[in-house]
């Protein structure tokens, strides 16, 4: 028996190969422990004025939320 082409002859063969889905196993994620003093990237939903509170001082009002909530942290609340 021949042995059959490596590459698919029919167009529609070509195409539906190229779409196959890998036969790879996935690979584990790695736990890696989290640095000291690193910022995060979050979503965050807050009201518009709280908002509008920290921003009308101009930049850095995203480190003045981080200010604001570690002294609340300190604080108990």
């Amino acid at each position: 028996m021949a042995n059959p082409p490596r590459r698919p002859v029919n167009p529609l063969d070509a195409a539906e190969a190229l779409f196959k889905p890998a036969k790879k196993k996935p690979e584990q994620a790695v736990e890696r422990p989290a640095l000291p003093n690193v910022k995060e990237l979050v979503s965050l939903k807050i009201d518009s004025d709280v908002l509008a509170f920290f921003q009308e001082n101009g930049a850095g009002w995203q480190d003045r939320i981080n200010d604001t909530l570690r002294a609340a942290m300190k604080n108990g609340l």
